[in-house]
């Protein structure tokens, strides 16, 4: 077993290097910018021109999905929770099977290029903003997590060892700031024509780091390349099912029904996401694209749950949890960084990491900018060069939010990021999952006036609801609220409903 050496903790990679590797990284971004958006329209910034392929959109997809959150935390938390992250991922593959065969036909039969327009044309304006500004609410809190996360990292890696010791705020947040400002500059103007193939290279890298810190660990074991699933399963942390404890958040119907209405809201109800799918040429290819995307994704994320494993068997995690205050967030980046894998891995780890940041962070804010220009402000109404001055200050904006929102965070951390990204969803996307839902299988008009009062009490409902009944029986949703939160809002739409004309059947998406 490998012996870490505590105190005091040494990183295995030095400042320069980081940063020379950091250097290639983003220069390496900013070539594929200049090819990708140096002829782009002004369309093509929002739907790329709508001639993405489809196995490209799929494998960098991958990398969004995945982000700093898989990357870092999924392999920590299986030290705690062994593989209960795989029954979440079994109702993924189902959500995704439900935005194939009802929200991509939806989408494409209306020719939308932000999907909250379906809302506008359902119900009405204030269903229309409603659903774009929880948009903007959950994907800021989703995007500034994934990101903050990454920051943490670099932080313990590169900022702390300058400052021999703990780095101060400001050099924390001269960091992020950086990256925004990097971010901002290569999509700037390709916008998602840039951010689809910046995102395949990311996504390669990103898989390329974990496979090498997989065969890192087996090989330091002794152990070949056929023997790795028998050294994954010897580390007694594959667990997947938990049926006994039905109080557990982790239970298996919990997590299951969690996977699927997740996967609803978080891909098919996210404009970042529908995005990069509606910038395929037709409803056929972005359909290939959400499948073999989809049956990618599971497969990746079993090997970040084996590199977990491998973990407890490369070194004393109980141990070494008890000297450092260490969150399962720090414990990937702590043997990838401290010699024990080869000096190479700290390189490795860092392609790795840069590129999770990226990947989730550009198509974030290239998403935010036009759910803002689009939705909020009607920027396709105006001229092309007042459309593209607002649309630039919009971009500016949106990365000076969420250098804002990754400060808070920072201020008050204090758990899993997993866990802390999914909460978050719970609450944010639980309207949008009511909104759509009711207005795909309702024919009922809900009274678009009252619609903004709905979806702000559901949440609210909801928080009181989950802690009640943890309060009095000890009962958790988990990530199951999110359902609960949709339903709560579906009910809030059908009172509305009571003295509305119901509508004809043209908004289903079966006709």
């Amino acid at each position: 077993m490998h012996s870490v050496n505590i105190v005091p903790y040494i990183w295995a990679m030095t400042p320069i290097s980081f940063l020379l590797i950091a250097l290639a990284y983003v220069s390496m971004l900013f070539i594929i910018a200049y090819f990708t958006g140096g002829k782009s329209k002004s369309s093509d910034f929002y739907l790329a021109g709508k001639a993405a392929p489809w196995y490209i959109v799929a494998f960098g997809m991958i990398g969004a999905t995945l982000s700093g959150v898989t990357f870092i935390s999924v392999p920590g938390e299986v030290v705690e929770k062994n593989w209960h992250y795989l029954q979440m991922m079994m109702g993924f593959c189902t959500g995704y099977i439900f935005i194939m065969l009802f929200l991509l036909p939806l989408y494409y039969k209306l020719g939308l290029t932000s999907i909250y327009t379906y809302l506008e044309k359902r119900f009405g304006n204030n269903a229309y903003k409603t659903g774009a500004s929880f948009f903007l609410l959950s994907r800021t809190i989703g995007a500034s997590f994934r990101l903050f996360l990454v920051a943490l990292v670099v932080e313990m890696a590169f900022l702390d060892p300058i400052f021999e010791g703990k780095s101060p705020t400001w050099a924390f947040a001269l960091t992020v700031f950086t990256v925004l400002t990097i971010i901002y500059f290569y999509t700037k103007k390709g916008g998602m024509a840039t951010v689809i193939w910046t995102d395949t290279i990311q996504t390669a890298c990103m898989l390329a780091a974990v496979i090498l810190t997989v065969y890192a660990i087996a090989e330091s074991q002794g152990v070949s390349i056929g023997g790795i699933p028998e050294l994954v399963k010897s580390s007694g942390r594959t667990q997947i099912f938990e049926f006994e404890n039905w109080k557990a958040p982790h239970h298996f119907v919990k997590h299951f029904l969690a996977g699927v209405f997740l996967c609803i809201a978080m891909t098919g109800l996210d404009q970042d996401m529908m995005q990069k799918n509606l910038a395929c040429k037709d409803l056929k290819s972005a359909q290939k694209n959400m499948g073999s995307f989809a049956f990618i994704l599971f497969f990746v994320n079993i090997i970040f749950l084996s590199l977990g494993a491998l973990f407890c068997l490369h070194g004393p995690i109980e141990q070494i949890s008890l000297i450092l205050p260490i969150t399962t967030d720090k414990i990937y980046p702590m043997f990838a960084l401290d010699g024990s894998l080869g000096i190479w891995m700290g390189g490795v780890f860092l392609v790795g990491l840069l590129a999770s940041a990226f990947s989730s962070a550009d198509s974030a804010m290239t998403s935010l900018t036009t759910s803002i220009c689009v939705d909020i402000i009607g920027i396709e109404k105006m001229e092309e060069k007042k459309a593209l001055k607002i649309r630039g200050r919009v971009h500016v904006l949106v990365a000076l939010v969420l250098l804002v929102v990754i400060m808070l965070f920072r201020a008050i951390n204090d758990q899993s990021a997993v866990a802390a990204l999914f909460t978050a969803a719970n609450y944010t996307y639980g309207p949008l999952l009511g909104l759509f839902f009711y207005g795909i299988f309702s024919k009922e008009k809900a009274s678009d006036k009252f619609i903004p009062i709905v979806a702000i009490t559901a949440p609210v409902i909801c928080y009181i609801l989950e802690r009640c009944l943890d309060h009095f029986y000890g009962f958790s949703f988990g990530f199951a609220l999110l359902p609960v939160n949709g339903i709560i809002t579906a009910l809030g739409l059908s009172i509305i409903s009571i003295n509305e004309v119901p509508l004809k059947a043209k908004f289903n998406p079966k006709n």
